[in-house]
């Protein structure tokens, strides 16, 4: 169950966290994995160099970039298969804090970006009769942080875009989910979670009492991505231990 092979997949934001361990997670269910960066590094060429993937990168905040990294993806793959939208733009601030200029850039990378995707990609899969969009939102989105307040709103954003995505294109083969991580102990949290009472705090609300890893949420996107995943289509699925209860 749950093999990839011969299906191209690509993620974005996945030189490190949540989006490595799912580009590690597609490419050993058999996927061909397409990586991708906000920029070049060595970083993220060592990580697609260990799963034999290529990658391309590109600046979600920027519209020019997210249509050209399309082009180069679509060039690359000769057609995406599964479209997984995990790169993100994140703010550690409260609501009263944020400029116009701040909250645009979180709107551009957390939704327009993966609109333009959508737009892209969407159609194409429709043509090929299979398709699968998981698109990797936020707990956040159910119980928003006051000082991720924009953060949060463009994940509801983006699970609301999923859904219309798979209503929209069920009949033709494609399904569009969304995952909810919680808590996870990414490089992006390590600042935040390096206060040690304010992160004995945070895991006392948990019911799993226990922070999440990027390998936690890796699993079900292999399986939303299968065949086995045909009949599940606008779901969101929270990785988080509980926290959403």
């Amino acid at each position: 169950m749950f093999d990839l092979s011969g299906r191209n997949a690509f993620v974005t934001g996945s030189a490190r966290g949540i989006g490595l361990a799912i580009a590690q997670a597609l490419a050993g269910a058999g996927a061909k994995v397409l990586m991708h960066g906000a920029t070049a590094s060595g970083h993220l060429a060592a990580a697609a160099s260990a799963l034999n993937a290529d990658y391309v990168v590109g600046d979600l905040c920027k519209p020019e970039d997210v249509d050209a990294m399309a082009a180069e993806a679509q060039a690359k793959t000769g057609g995406v298969d599964i479209l997984v939208l995990n790169g993100s733009a994140q703010s550690y601030t409260g609501l009263g804090n944020f400029t116009v200029a701040e909250f645009q850039r979180l709107m551009q990378a957390n939704v327009a970006a993966s609109f333009q995707l959508i737009w892209i990609f969407a159609p194409l899969m429709a043509e090929r009769g299979f398709g699968r969009i998981i698109s990797v939102s936020s707990i956040n989105q159910l119980k928003p942080a006051e000082r991720l307040a924009v953060y949060s709103a463009t994940k509801a954003a983006l699970a609301n875009l999923t859904a219309m995505t798979a209503r929209q294109f069920a009949a033709e083969g494609v399904t569009a989910n969304t995952i909810l991580p919680g808590l996870i102990e990414t490089d992006r949290n390590r600042e935040a979670l390096a206060n040690k009472e304010f992160a004995e705090s945070l895991r006392a609300t948990i019911p799993a009492r226990r922070f999440g890893t990027p390998r936690d949420c890796a699993g079900i996107v292999v399986y939303l991505a299968s065949d086995e995943a045909s009949y599940v289509t606008g779901a969101e699925i929270p990785i988080a231990g509980g926290w959403q209860l």
